[in-house]
């Protein structure tokens, strides 16, 4: 598994790493160069913009090396090679999802916090930044564990959007595979799959509002169900590995 790992992280680092190398750099420099005081107003109105349309180039790039990533393990001929390892198909997709979620959720951060620390910069012009920050440097311990469970939950629901998308993609390859209308019914499934998420939400009921739309549902969840939730969305990322594992390792048609 640490192999698979390491091949999928190289693999993903290949694609994104110059950018992500550049958007650093255009940060770092940003910021050395308007703490030495040597940057006029219109250079750290341009250098926010910039840095705002690198988050979005930056997850573009995440998405192509996630998309190359599983092309080793969906896709030919890399997939072959797979196929003829002794670890299970579960163990590989879990160690590309690991890949994925540590290289995103880093390059991310990164590409997040440069822009708005440059937004903060630039309002010091306007406004006094140095209070705003005192104000939130001695949070109460229960508003950073609060913040803690919001990070598992995005990473959680992240985790949840990539497995489902590759289960589909399973789904179609294994079971569907050839098979007359055979897309559609992976729709199908996708669909049901989708409600059966919402139906999961009931098991929160103690901890917001539930609400329905047209047969789904969704709900309203106050600070204390969000730690409930992060982990009901890694039971069901969990749920999708085993479902896709198996199918993988016995049906995959690559």
């Amino acid at each position: 598994m640490k192999a698979h790992f390491k091949y999928a992280f190289l693999t993903g680092l290949h694609l994104r790493g110059y950018v992500f190398a550049v958007i650093l750099l255009l940060n770092l420099v940003s910021v050395i160069f308007d703490a030495l005081g040597i940057f006029p107003l219109p250079a750290q109105i341009t250098f926010v913009a910039l840095s705002g349309t690198a988050v979005g180039v930056m997850a573009i790039f995440n998405i192509i090396s996630d998309i190359s990533i599983f092309r080793q393990i969906l896709g030919t001929p890399r997939s072959y090679l797979q196929a003829l390892t002794p670890l299970h198909r579960r163990q590989a997709l879990i160690a590309g999802l690991l890949a994925v979620a540590i290289m995103d959720v880093v390059t991310m951060t990164v590409a997040i916090v440069g822009v708005t620390w440059l937004s903060l910069i630039l309002a010091g012009n306007f406004v006094d930044v140095f209070t705003l920050i005192r104000n939130f440097a001695m949070p109460d311990i229960s508003d950073i564990l609060i913040g803690l469970a919001g990070a598992l939950t995005i990473l959680a629901g992240y985790l949840l959007l990539v497995t489902f998308i590759i289960s589909c993609i399973v789904v179609s390859k294994s079971i569907f595979y050839q098979k007359r209308f055979g897309g559609f019914l992976t729709f199908l499934v996708a669909v049901g799959t989708l409600y059966l998420h919402s139906i999961s939400l009931f098991f929160l009921a103690p901890f917001g509002t539930i609400s329905g739309s047209r047969g789904f549902y969704n709900i309203s969840i106050g600070r204390a169900g969000i730690i409930a939730y992060g982990l009901l969305l890694l039971i069901q990322v969990a749920a999708l590995i085993i479902v896709s594992g198996n199918l993988m390792e016995r049906k995959i048609n690559i």
